[in-house]
């Protein structure tokens, strides 16, 4: 299915709670009802107007969103928990969506939030399939598998080689992307990273696998944003705010080109983001370069290096000219990541669709503070998950 245009989808309340490393944060229930008020409070409206609630969220129990909402109180209403690895929050925002869009609901909450341990991304059992396991087998059949790296530094590290290979470069773009995130994430109080970082530390911080060393891959981390999406008419009704409403939105999942092409960029989801960025495109009108501001999936240094030309916002094989003449941060062609990204602000998994949505919200109401981009009218999300999943989606700030 393409995407379509959803010009009677409002942002009305957007929040979220400061991230923090593991075992230094309140409960995954306690954060999730901090961030849900936030964002009810946000949008100046009780919680009895919610209609429908989605909950993301990765590690947890099946109904883990309902013990976060019923700090709210208990409504009755529909409470879906979602979950979609890394694009969790992002797929909560697009059910939210589809369910005002398409009449279902008028008022709809999603929330996400992750109650993370610390080390490296693990599964939870060992007696049944691999949700992952045919992109790890193909993964296996183009570089081989570490016992000893974490298997998502050897997927995204095997798709930065993969791309360096291609095109004879080398990583420093990668660590220059390090240290944009951490410069960007110096102006967000809710980052986990503030402190500033340069290229030589981070190209010495330990190696992790292929391109990537410890500074290029993003922290485990907690935390919790949530996201009020309503129809124009019930906004008007309720004397709520209409200036930023969601312009086009697109999921993709898995493409036979993930797994049967031999190309490491495309195990890690190049396909979905670029099918995903040109329904978006098509849909609302505009190209890549009419986008000021990008909050995208920059789990590793190398994701967000391949995914600036998934998303068009630089011509195929340009990557490294794009980052080395800063047109990737404040004064280039486009602000990519101005919270400080996955890789500074943190990564909940559950929650983090939702903040890059509650970021840009803020940037073009024109409340981002010393994050600013200034002028911003339309602003690009993609959220990503392997096994997989891909959501694009485009906002407008309303005249």
């Amino acid at each position: 299915m393409e995407s379509s245009v959803s010009a009677n989808v409002q942002v009305v309340g957007v929040g979220m709670i400061p991230f923090g490393k593991p075992g230094r944060t309140d409960s995954y229930d306690v954060m999730g009802e901090q961030a849900a008020r936030a964002a009810l409070q946000d949008a100046g409206i009780a919680y009895e107007l919610v209609q429908q609630t989605y909950v993301s969220y990765v590690y947890g129990d099946s109904t883990c969103g309902q013990a976060a909402i019923y700090g709210l109180g208990q409504t009755g209403i529909p409470v879906i928990n979602v979950n979609n690895n890394c694009a969790s929050g992002s797929t909560a925002l697009w059910l939210a969506r589809q369910a005002v869009a398409g009449g279902a609901a008028e008022c709809v909450i999603a929330l996400g939030f992750e109650q993370m341990q610390a080390g490296a991304l693990k599964g939870n059992w060992d007696d049944r399939p691999r949700a992952m396991a045919r992109g790890i087998e193909t993964m296996k059949g183009i570089h081989g598998l570490q016992d000893s790296a974490p298997m998502a530094a050897q997927l995204f590290g095997g798709g930065g080689q993969a791309y360096m290979d291609k095109y004879g470069i080398t990583n420093e773009a990668f660590a220059k992307i390090a240290v944009k995130s951490r410069r960007h994430a110096a102006n967000n109080p809710y980052a986990v990273f503030r402190d500033p970082i340069t290229e030589e530390q981070v190209l010495a911080s330990p190696h992790q696998y292929g391109p990537l060393t410890r500074l290029m891959c993003c922290p485990p981390t907690c935390g919790a944003a949530a996201v009020i999406i309503a129809s124009e008419d019930f906004a008007r009704r309720h004397g709520l705010r209409t200036d930023v409403r969601i312009k086009a939105q697109a999921m993709t999942t898995d493409f036979s080109s993930t797994f049967d092409t031999g190309d490491m960029m495309r195990v890690i989801g190049y396909d979905m983001t670029k099918d995903a960025a040109r329904q978006v495109f098509e849909a609302a009108g505009v190209g890549p370069e009419d986008i000021p501001v990008v909050e995208l999936h920059d789990c590793f240094t190398s994701n967000e290096f391949i995914t600036y030309e998934a998303l068009r916002l630089t011509p195929e094989g340009t990557a490294e000219k794009f980052v080395m003449d800063g047109d990737n941060t404040y004064g280039g062609r486009v602000v990519v990541n101005p919270s400080g990204g996955l890789m500074s602000k943190g990564h909940p998994l559950g929650a983090t669709g939702l903040a890059q949505c509650t970021e840009l919200v803020w940037q073009l109401r024109g409340e981002a503070e010393a994050r600013q981009v200034d002028g911003a009218r339309l602003a690009l999300q993609h959220n990503l998950g392997l096994g997989g999943a891909a959501v694009v989606t485009l906002y407008e700030k309303v005249k």
